[in-house]
């Protein structure tokens, strides 16, 4: 009941915006040196003087938790308790950030050159900067950023230091440490490194989570992280990671500290970096390894228009008034604070729920560009057409398209979405703008608009279609990752719409149970809190209610002839990840071997999806994204139809095709009746 509680249909704090500035007119106009070096003199929390980073150090290895932790090491490993007092010391060294000032005006002036080149601006809501600097004065704070780009914490940091706010300490992956100058730059302007994961390692357990609330304990800066815990590259929000936000919250849990306050940041991109990068990750290419050489090999970003961007502050959210009914803080006393205790499962609860509140703020509060509306159309137009046709009369008209997008912007702001579309320029001024901004995704010929599939690399002899599909499979998924930007505007309405379409009839009882199965089987993929489905069932039925596009009675809900559009639209946005997760279904079914193991996983489904898609039995490209494919999975792992078992050198995957028969039926519609899928599960 602990998520229920803490998760509303929309929170209050959404009900007015901030408006926004550009920061970047006045960098514009003025000198760029002078900006750099223009006096900053932050105020910090309690008006306290800024630590320096040999204190911090000495702080954490002189703390009773970790002498603690290493007197219990040294007991388990027979080492002496000085040699393990040394490694944590190394572990220390290796992780710690040394902010400098100096650092940090280089890269504030390197940053505005970068940044007037690539961006027409950046807006900031300047309210929200203002209520940040209150509740660093006032609490330790925690800056929560969305994270879909390389350059968001770069972005957070020259934000901060623009406005004279306290730069923030930010943990970083191990990754960027080899990228030696950059790296260690890095570092001095306030990245702390840590790795990815830290199995059953005690010690550096100890050392960093003691490092990150000695900082919040003595309020010495606003500790940052992503709660994502790494890039989305899919642009839709990742399930959120909740080992750091243990952390941040223990020193009020323990009574060591009276507040906490939680800040989450939504940073929205008109256009995406890193987009035709993402895409092939998705598809299975390698991901370039972090470097100094290839961050100057990327220098050619210089001579592209990427937009603008949005960076929204939310209002700080208090862990003290979250946890009041809900987390018993007593328990806390049974023991000294210094001793590591793992979270009872209600305070796990506690935090997972708040975890998702924070998540889903970032969204609400992301603002959406007209090209989010515009690919989704031209997404579900590129569907309807031959695959691998390049020259086919697929897509839409211009004025279509322009037609299409007007109706939709009417419902993505009826349904509360963040819209920035001028409003006193023309709609088909809007849509050629965004046209031409994205013209690496779409091509304008003949008055009709079309995704622009990526032509094979040159080589000797005409492309294979494996080459061809993959090659229209980066456009598909570049375009798709726009898409997703707005996919939480439509996520609850659209798992309504596919449950109304595929209920055995239109009694409440029965969609809500297609609706829940739905909702059950997608957890994975997009923030759906759990506990919550009847909220997120009611909060459905009262948006297409108003949108007109349902009709609801006690008992009944009906589609309405006008709402038809808005349904069929609705059902279209969720079907490349339902026919995705039946495809996993059946690879599974009839080619996963007994052997099969999570490493072969990704690589065979992407196999037998592109067989699938080449011999026309499919159509979603959307398929072949290994971050469908491992959710997926996920989800069957989840639902007992995927078990893994233990077979000493190796984990592999064990199905039940029976289950697993039945939930790529469901999916696809073809089951009158839930309830026997939801019985099993």
């Amino acid at each position: 009941m602990t998520s229920i509680s803490l998760y509303s249909q929309r929170d209050p704090m959404l009900k007015k915006r901030d408006d926004f500035e550009d920061m970047l007119e006045e960098r514009r106009s003025s000198s760029d040196l002078k900006y750099a070096f223009k006096c900053y003199t932050p105020v910090l929390y309690k008006g306290m003087p800024p630590c320096k980073t040999t204190v911090l150090k000495s702080m954490v290895l002189h703390s009773d938790q970790l002498r603690y932790v290493i007197n219990q090491v040294s007991k388990e490993t027979g080492e002496s308790a000085g040699a393990i007092q040394e490694e944590a010391s190394a572990i220390l060294e290796e992780m710690a950030h040394r902010l400098q000032l100096s650092t940090v005006r280089f890269f504030a002036f390197a940053l505005t050159k970068a940044f007037k080149t690539l961006f027409r601006s950046i807006h900031v809501n300047e309210e929200g900067l203002q209520r940040l600097q209150q509740a660093i004065q006032d609490h330790p704070v925690v800056l929560l950023p969305s994270h879909r780009s390389y350059m968001d914490f770069l972005l957070m940091s020259y934000i901060l230091y623009t406005y004279d706010l306290a730069l923030p300490v930010i943990a970083a992956g191990m990754d960027f440490m080899g990228m030696k100058f950059v790296g260690e730059m890095l570092r001095m302007s306030g990245a702390f490194f840590i790795r990815r994961s830290f199995g059953g390692d005690k010690l550096y357990w100890a050392v960093f989570s003691e490092y990150v609330k000695t900082m919040l304990r003595n309020g010495m800066a606003p500790v940052e992280f992503f709660l994502e815990g790494t890039r989305s590259r899919t642009c839709k929000s990742l399930t959120p990671k909740i080992g750091l936000l243990n952390i941040v919250m223990e020193p009020f849990l323990k009574g060591e500290v009276f507040d906490v306050s939680l800040v989450p940041v939504s940073i929205s991109y008109e256009r995406i970096l890193e987009e035709s990068l993402y895409a092939r990750e998705l598809l299975g290419v390698p991901k370039p390894k972090e470097s100094t050489s290839g961050l100057f090999k990327a220098r050619k970003v210089l001579s592209e228009d990427y937009g603008s961007i949005h960076v929204y502050f939310g209002h700080a959210v208090s862990v003290r008034t979250l946890s009041e009914g809900r987390v018993d803080r007593r328990q806390f006393n049974l023991q000294p604070r210094f001793i590591p205790k793992k979270p009872s499962e209600d305070t796990q609860g506690f935090v997972s729920a708040v975890a998702y509140r924070l998540v889903r703020s970032q969204e609400e509060n992301m603002v959406l560009m007209p090209w989010v509306l515009l690919a989704s159309l031209l997404l579900q137009a590129h569907y309807r057409g031959p695959l691998l046709e390049p020259h086919r009369p697929q897509g839409m008209t211009l004025e279509e398209l322009t037609q299409r997008a007007v109706w939709l912007r009417g419902l993505v702001r009826g349904l509360g979405a963040f819209l920035h579309w001028p409003d006193d320029k023309p709609p088909s001024e809007v849509v050629s703008a965004s046209l031409s901004l994205h013209q690496g995704l779409v091509r304008v010929s003949e008055g009709r608009v079309r995704l622009l599939l990526e032509e094979p690399a040159g080589g000797p002899g005409p492309a294979s279609p494996e080459e061809r599909l993959l090659g229209a499979a980066v456009a598909v998924l570049s375009c798709a990752s726009y898409r997703n930007q707005v996919l939480h505007v439509f996520l609850r309405p659209a798992l309504l719409a596919t449950a109304v379409h595929t209920a055995s009839s239109g009694k409440k009882e029965e969609v809500f149970d297609t609706f829940s199965f739905l909702r059950n089987v997608l957890a994975n993929e997009f923030i759906l809190c759990p506990g919550a489905a009847v909220q997120d069932f009611e909060e459905a039925c009262q948006q297409l209610v108003q949108s007109g596009a349902l009709q609801a009675s006690q008992q009944q809900l009906t589609a309405t002839d006008r709402g038809e559009p808005t349904l069929a639209f609705l059902t279209a946005m969720l079907e490349p990840f339902l026919q995705g997760y039946q495809v996993v279904c059946r690879y599974l079914c009839e080619e996963a071997s007994e052997s099969l193991t999570e490493k072969l996983f990704v690589p065979a489904v992407r196999n037998f999806t592109v067989k699938l898609l080449l011999a026309g039995n499919l159509r979603h490209c959307e398929a072949l994204s290994s971050d469908l494919q491992k959710n997926a999975l996920a989800a069957l792992l989840r639902l007992g139809a995927v078990r893994r078992v233990n077979g000493g050198e190796q984990v592999t995957l064990k199905v039940d095709r029976m289950l697993l028969n039945t939930l790529e039926d469901t999916l696809g519609g073809k089951v009158p009746s839930q309830k026997a899928v939801l019985a099993r599960l």
